[in-house]
Order: C-alpha cells, then structure tokens, then sequence
C-alpha cells in the first residue's frame, strides 16, 4: 500500500495503490501508522508524502460510502497528518482529486509539478468534500476561491494552484522529490493549515454565493457547500469540520448522491461487454472513411480528427461536399473563437481530412462508417458497394437509429465485419454512442468498436438489434402517449412541464421542435391525415422555420401558439374527441412509466446488457437528469409496484396494443430492482 524510504532524516512515504491510489481503508491505515511511527522515530525530521505513478491519489474509495464504518476514516487519517509534529510536506506528483486533495490539505506545506491536477469533484457526485476539504482549502485561497472551486468541481494546474496559493512551491517532474526534501529541511516546523486565518470579503462571498446557488437550480449538494465554507469563514476548524461532516452524511445517505453515484459505476460498467474475452484482440483504426457530409457526417468526422486520425469524407456531389467541410470548419473556428483550440488545433484537425466524390478512396480505410439517411434500401445499397471496395478486415459500420443492422449486413460476404455505430446529435458534441451488435458481428469487431469509441471520447454502450435498438425504441411508447395526451385534452407546455420539472432539458414536443416535425413528413401539403401533417403543411417545421408546436423568437425561446391549439381542436371534433381534464399524475404514467416498461422488455430481450447500460444511454443521449440516475433507477427508487399499479389504472387510455412487461410485473411483485 505504501512505500517507505528513509534518508538524511527525511521520512519518503509513497502513496502505492494501483491503478489511481484510491484511499481504500487499507491505504490509509497505512499512512496512519506511517506518521504515527515517524512521531517516535529520533531519526525522522520531517516526512514527504507521495504518489505513485501518474497520480498523487485519485481520492476516496467511492464504494465505501456504502459500507459500514472502516477504522481509521479518512478525516481521521488527515487529522494525524496535520497534528504531525514534525513537518509534513506533499509533493503533488500528478492527479489530487477529492480525498487525494484533501490530504494534501492536512499536509503543513505542499510542492506540485507544474502538470499536476487538483481537484475537489466531490459535488458531481452530489456530495461535497468530506475529509475537512471545505474548512482547510479557504484558509489557503481566501473564502471565494474555495468556494468557487469546490461547487464547480473543476481541476486546476499546479501553475494555477500555486498562483492562489493553494501550492508553495511548483518543482519540475523529475526533481520534485528530491525538491520536497529541501524543502522539509528548510521549514521551521509544521504549519498547521486549520490553524490558518481566512481571507473574506463577505459581501463578495455572498454575491458568488447567489449566483452559484442560483445556477445549482434543484441540485442540493452545491447548496450544501456553500453552507459549509460560509461556516468555515466564520467558526474555528474544530467546530467547522464536524458541521462538514454532519452535512456530508446526510448527502450520502440522500437520493440525489445515491443516484450521482449509480451513474458513476454504470459508466464504468457500461464498457464491460458481457462474454468477450477480457483480452480480445483489437484490430488497428488508423484511418476513418465517413459516407455522408451531412450534419451527422460531418459531426461524426470530427470525432476523429479531434482524436488525430485522418477522415476520407465522402459525398455524391461536390456542392454537397464542400457544404459539409465548410460547416466542420466553421464548427471548428467557433470553438477557437471561445478559446477551447488553437487556430494551429483547427488546422491540424482540418489537415486529417480529405474529402472526395471517389467512393473508390474508402478501400484504404480501416473502418467505414455510412452515415447517409435513414432508409433501409439505400443503405444496403452503400454497403454492397463497400463490400467490393473495403480491403479485407476492415469494419464496416452504420449510424442507422432504427434499422436492422443483420439486414444491412446480410448484403456484405463478410457480416462479421458489420455492425452499427449510432452516434446522437449533434455527433461532435453528444458522448453517448450506441455500438450496435448484429448477429454475426465478430467479437474482435465489438472490441475495436468499444475501445475506439473511448479513444474519441464517447461513452460507448452495446445494443443488440431491434428497431430503434435502446434510446429510441424507449422514446417511442413517450411520443405516442403524448400525442394521444394532445388529442385527449392536454396542452403541449403542459406535457413538456412535467418533463423539464423532473430536470430534463425539454418534453416531447420540444424535443420534436427541435429536432424538425417535417423528418419523415411525406412533404404533401394537401394529404392531411395526422397532426403532423397539418403542422407541417403550414410550415411549422419547428424551430428552424420559428413555428412548431410552439412559436419562437429570433432568440428561439419558445410560446403557446393559438394556431396550433385550433389544428389540435380539428382533429379532436373530427374524431369525435371530447376534451377532458389531464392530470399530471395521467402524464407520468403514459409518457414515463410506460418508457420504463419499455425499458423492461429491453431487459428481457436482452438487447441491453445491464439496466444501468440503459439509464447511460438516457442520461447521454437524451439529456435524463444524472441526480435522478436514469429511468430504470429512478423506476427502482419510485418503487416498481407504483409504476404497475399507475400503469394498469390508464390501462385504456393506453391503449390495446400496450402490453405490460413480465419482467416488470415479476420484479414489483418481488420487491427487486430491474436487473437481471
């Protein structure tokens, strides 16, 4: 767990627990004894504490928090640290984050290479930092700093940690040990930093603390934050950490962090394919061919041009293709005008890319992926000609939302090589990828397909086939019992509030604004046959034409639109539909519960691995609320017997094609949570 050196008095204690030495309890325990022996020791004048590898420490070990109390806890450990009475010196060797962080807080004094990474993230996992992070750390930086660095969660270098005095003394890499010891010699003793005055300017700590409470909307623990540092400001440590603690705990045991925390351990999961051999070999990607310079092709190309690897971009006509490459530059030039690249970043990424209406030139890529529209037999067609052009072992992909990717493949000689890619919009921007398992894909397909997906920085997550395979097969019993909903008597700014007040970006028919109600519109304005057709025969095309099912202004904020609610009234009277009263609790049923239900019959399927691969792809690709876990958590914390009993009371209303999932009856009846 640890190392221990020690030299010209200087007690070396490196911090030894791969991969990112997490501070499990046998970790600390070890540090414990370290100091506490080294009180005694006449030979030890001062300790350096350490760690290995690229990380100092990763911070607590998440999986604790679960658990029953382990001796000695880590504000326990930090505290023998900083009651050390001999000289304590951190060199921050990399990665501090949360706990890891906090003990280098305990520490007296601190030294850090100039790439290391501080953190306290604790607050993205609904809590906040427990080990005394917010009662030492502003008695380092002044009240506002700490507070702004503690709600945000974000890192920051060791050159900007030590520009705010949260660091000493910055060190190059390879003489930061050998710099630490100076460093202990020289000092006069400890400095103990909960023994530190803080710097406050209260009228401008409030004002910080009003505009972060007022960005943390129904989030509790950045307001759980603020309570503490604004305790630290005015108590001594010793009452102040024990306040920390007391509002530490009450966080833990709360539904918000018991969510955050889930999703943490579902994203890890998410990458684990369930039967493939943990050392499957990975085929080399080191050149990408993208058919299609639409919006999704050329998002999708940037993916990877991002990532170094150069881009064939391909097209049928040259106006089409010099659109798209157009837009990616602009995509690119925008992010540079915001200071997220370089203009030498922008032309490097350009520079990978070659665009072509040679479909010939894909023959040299390692992996193709079409991303024309949606339709069945054209697709089939690009991948017939693929199946002659691709050279051998190359992996043929598609960015289909819906089809049958075994369909697709069956027109190939080489099905192994085939699977699907759907990548949400826009691609350069949503993490959520959806990697798609024909029957036939080959197991060494699936693993360069997973591993590929976290070289661009996606969250990957398996989907066997079906139509609309995970995300979209869910969204659909949503769409058509809001639709229905409309029709019965409901408003589309009600239905979207129950959506939006549960933490969701937008509701149904926001989403269908924004997404364009013309996709799929069979483009005859004199064929009315459903709502659609009426909306999009008067060009409310959503919010590229300002008119949806809602109007907007030039600033795209949305209103309730009379002429919308005079279409809805039409096709009410001519379907002989009475308007009634439509409760919220109606609501939640239809457009919820029954996506949970969905989400079930996923399960039984087997078209998604684990329940919590299913809240991934909603929390990334749908904009699910990460403190409400995804559906199929928040499905388990609602209680599964709740969801049947709503779901059989609208039972009618639902309609004689909806049938309830076995599994979902099975597990409410057995009190256990949706999981195979």
């Amino acid at each position: 767990m640890i190392d221990i050196g020690l030299c010209d008095g200087i007690l070396n204690v490196t911090m030894n627990a791969p991969p990112v030495n997490a501070l499990g309890v046998h970790l600390r325990r070890a540090i414990a004894d370290a100091i506490d022996e080294a009180q005694e020791n006449t030979a030890v004048l001062a300790i350096v504490i350490t760690g290995s590898g690229k990380y100092f420490s990763a911070g607590a070990d998440i999986k604790e928090f679960d658990q029953a109390f382990l001796d000695p806890s880590l504000p326990d450990v930090i505290g023998i640290i900083e009651a050390s009475r001999k000289p304590v010196v951190a060199a921050i060797n990399g990665i501090a984050l949360g706990g890891g962080l906090e003990v280098a807080l305990g520490c007296h004094y601190r030294l850090a290479v100039e790439h290391a990474t501080l953190g306290l993230p604790e607050v993205n996992l609904g809590l906040l930092p427990g080990a005394g992070g917010t009662q030492r750390l502003p008695r380092l930086v002044g009240a506002e700093i700490a507070l702004e660095l503690i709600v945000s969660g974000a890192p920051i270098s060791g050159t900007k940690a030590a520009g705010i005095g949260l660091v000493d003394q910055l060190s190059a890499g390879s003489s930061l040990i050998d710099d630490a010891k100076s460093f202990a010699r020289s000092v006069q003793g400890p400095r103990r930093t909960g023994a530190q005055p803080i710097a406050v300017d209260v009228d401008a700590f409030e004002r910080t603390a009003a505009a972060l409470f007022a960005k943390s909307k129904t989030l509790v623990a950045p307001k759980a934050c603020i309570e503490a540092v604004r305790a630290a400001a005015k108590l001594p440590i010793c009452e102040g950490l024990p306040l920390e603690q007391r509002l530490f705990r009450e966080l833990v045991d709360g539904d918000q962090s018991k969510a955050l925390r889930h999703v943490f351990f579902a994203e890890r999961a998410s990458a684990k394919v369930v039967g493939l051999p943990g050392q499957s070999p990975l085929r080399t990607i080191e050149s990408v061919g993208v058919i299609g310079a639409g919006t999704m092709g050329g998002g999708i190309s940037m993916n990877f041009l991002s990532s170094g690897v150069p881009v064939t971009l391909v097209e049928t006509a040259q106006e089409a293709l010099d659109r798209g490459v157009t837009i990616i530059r602009k995509n690119y030039e925008a992010s540079a005008s915001k200071g997220r690249l370089t203009p030498d970043q922008v032309e490097r990424a350009m520079g990978l890319l070659t665009p072509t209406l040679a479909f010939e030139a894909l023959g040299r890529c390692d992996l193709v992926i079409e991303a024309i529209y949606e339709n069945m037999e054209a697709k089939k067609a690009v991948f017939e000609r693929l199946n002659t052009i691709a050279k051998p072992g190359a992996i043929l992909a598609s960015n289909t939302s819906f089809l049958s990717i075994d369909e697709i493949a069956s027109v190939t000689s080489r099905p192994h090589d085939v699977l699907g890619l759907h990548f949400f919009s826009p691609a350069n921007v949503m993490r959520l990828l959806e990697v798609v398992r024909g029957e036939k894909t080959s197991s060494d397909t699936l693993a360069t397909a997973m591993h590929l997906a976290r070289r661009i920085a996606k969250v990957p997550v398996v989907a066997r086939v079906c139509y609309g395979f995970i995300g979209n097969r869910m969204l659909l019993p949503r769409q058509d019992n809001a639709h229905s909903l409309l029709l019965e008597g409901a408003t589309p700014q009600q239905i979207d509030l129950v959506h939006t007040s549960m933490g969701m970006p937008m509701g149904p028919f926001q989403m269908s604004d924004l997404a364009g109600i013309d996709i799929g519109w069979h483009r005859d304005p004199t064929r009315i046959g459903s709502l659609q057709d009426a909306l999009c025969a008067q060009g409310r095309w959503g919010q590229k034409t300002n008119a949806g099912f809602y109007n907007y202004d030039q600033q795209r904020r949305p209103t309730p639109s009379a002429v919308v609610a005079a279409i809805i009234d039409d096709f009410r009277a001519r379907a002989g539909i009475v308007p009634r009263a439509i409760s919220e609790d109606e609501i939640i049923a239809r457009t919820l519960y029954t996506m949970v239900n969905e989400g079930a019959k996923i399960l039984e399927e087997r078209i998604a691995q684990r329940a919590s691969d299913i809240d991934i792809v909603w929390i990334y690709g749908y904009g699910w609320p990460r403190h409400k876990g995804g559906p199929m958590f928040w499905a388990d914390q609602i209680g599964l017997a709740t969801i049947v009993r709503e779901i059989t009371r609208y039972a009618a209303a639902i309609g004689n094609a909806f049938t309830l999932s076995p599994l979902l009856e099975k597990c409410a009846a057995e009190g256990h949570p949706l999981d195979r």
